[in-house]
């Protein structure tokens, strides 16, 4: 063996070994639901400390005193008891996430989601395919698991027709739609997720303050543009070039490497597409008149309190529903009214974990802003960041983020836990919860394609061993890794100059106060 044949064996293995530490790792952390529960029995012994030691701090804003309260006492545990059907029910994430997945749910089991991506990554000429698979990846997030489930498979398909290592086609497809998942030109569920959470953090400080799920939009569309590029170069100048030609003997059969839809699928599709175009020009339409009912009543303002902000989780799953209800009739997917609802059914059955989830999460928030500790926290984190520069936080943030990410996959998981440290302690710095989330989002993007916790990893994993069998999770994450890194960095950049600038992340999502 050659001596750089050995260097190349005791990097991979030093690379496995560290990999499979992070897996160990990730395998020994329990069930999110089990994390949330023992989260909130955490808080509230930690009350109890925090209430008999008087914990306490003074309000930068009212100059209020606030002490810690201990919810294991009598008049705490009224509290717990009594409040516990109306956290649940009046925790924003779950109306919100639940009515979109309706739309969601017609337009991913109609089929609708699957073909509309084929048809757009196999119309592209041979010089645009990189960036096509790029930006439907970097789009995928608004149709919820259809991306990084259908796409990676497409692209290593498409790959192999063009001569490229089918490998690279799997990572870009991976890449592009889980390490930009806050990237896109819509709104989404993840949009709604977020802004869910961070709404009731912010409350912690300020509980009149009015966030929207189109806080962000500015940014996440922005970034589109910026991380395309990026794709690109490392698929065309790292990813192709590394893995070389491809042995077709290294794999299985995978079969045929031709794509097709049918002509009566394209015309489905084609008809989906023009459902959202007329969607689009009836929305316009609406929003012009000056007392639109979709505008604030007193001000007439379109972002600032009004239904179309309130109520754009409805308008989503109107806009999924019409486009997949369209694709299936015409497709044959959907031949009577109980395959519609059928399919609707089936998608609210998928946030069975979610709910569960979200049930121990707004006991865990409720109890945090019960006691006032979150506020005493953030006010105690805020005393000690005092005077730190902007771009400090926000690599601090991204950071973070980026690390527990590789031990928690759900982005839903991960920001209930750290948005109420996050968010009140950057508004007490003064800056907007909008700001704080978008952050937030990039550091969680960013380790999505290399953390096996990502619940896709599998999955896509599995697609590579079907073309190469001897391809493990070191070298599949090795492949993804430059991934990684070029949209840490760029993405980390852009949000430092987005921040020196001063633009708003979205409408009504200023960067200060």
């Amino acid at each position: 063996m050659s001596e750089k044949s050995s260097q190349d064996v005791k990097k991979k293995g030093l690379l496995d070994r560290f990999l499979n530490v992070v897996e160990w790792s990730g395998n020994k952390l329990p069930d999110p639901i089990v994390i949330f529960f023992l989260l909130s029995m955490s808080v509230l012994v930690l009350s109890a400390v925090a209430g008999l030691a008087n914990w306490s701090a003074v309000h930068p804003g009212t100059g209020e005193t606030l002490t810690a309260v201990n919810l294991l006492s009598t008049d705490g545990m009224r509290i717990v008891i009594g409040d516990s059907v109306s956290n649940f029910g009046a925790f924003p994430p779950l109306g919100m996430v639940l009515i979109v997945m309706l739309g969601i749910g017609v337009a991913e089991r109609s089929g609708w989601f699957e073909v509309a991506l084929q048809n757009a990554a196999t119309s592209a000429p041979k010089v645009l395919i990189i960036p096509s698979i790029a930006f439907l990846g970097l789009l995928g997030n608004i149709a919820g698991d259809a991306a990084p489930i259908v796409l990676p498979p497409l692209a290593a398909m498409l790959f192999l027709k063009m001569g490229w290592h089918p490998v690279a086609g799997i990572a870009l497809g991976y890449a592009s739609a889980t390490g930009g998942f806050a990237a896109n030109l819509m709104l989404g569920m993840s949009d709604a997720l977020v802004q869910g959470f961070t709404q009731p953090a912010a409350e912690l400080i300020d509980p009149t303050i009015e966030t929207n799920v189109a806080m962000n939009w500015y940014f996440i569309a922005a970034s589109v543009f910026v991380l395309l590029p990026v794709l690109w170069f490392i698929t065309a100048k790292v990813t192709i070039p590394r893995l070389g030609v491809y042995d077709p003997s290294e794999g299985d059969d995978v079969g045929s490497t031709e794509i097709e839809t049918t002509d009566r699928q394209r015309s489905a599709n084609r008809w989906a597409f023009v459902s959202i175009l007329v969607m689009v020009v009836l929305l316009v339409v609406a929003l012009i008149p000056e007392n639109s009912f979709l505008r604030n009543a007193e001000t007439g303002s379109i972002t600032t309190s009004s239904p179309l902000m309130s109520g754009i989780g409805l308008l989503l799953a109107i806009f999924f529903f019409v486009p997949g209800l369209v694709y299936g009739i015409k497709a044959g997917t959907i031949k009577k009214s109980s395959d519609a609802t059928r399919m609707m059914t089936e998608s609210m059955a998928q946030m069975a974990s979610f709910i569960v989830i979200v049930f121990f999460a707004s006991q865990m928030l409720a109890y945090i802003t019960a006691s006032n500790m979150g506020a005493i926290l953030a006010i105690h984190g805020a005393n000690l960041l005092e005077g730190q520069h902007g771009v400090v936080l926000i690599i601090g943030i991204i950071v973070l983020s980026a690390f527990v990410n590789i031990f928690i996959g759900s982005a839903s998981a991960k920001w209930a836990i750290l948005a109420p440290i996050f968010v009140p302690m950057m508004m007490l710095l003064d800056y907007h919860p909008a700001f704080t989330q978008m952050i937030y989002r990039i550091g969680d993007g960013i380790t999505n394609p290399i953390t096996p916790m990502f619940p896709y990893f599998a999955l896509v994993l599995a697609v590579a061993q079907r073309y190469v069998k001897k391809i493990g999770i070191g070298t599949f994450i090795a492949t993804l890794l430059p991934y990684s890194i070029a949209l840490g960095v760029v993405w980390t950049l852009m949000m430092i100059v987005w921040f020196l600038i001063g633009i708003p992340v979205g409408p009504g999502g200023p960067i200060l106060l």
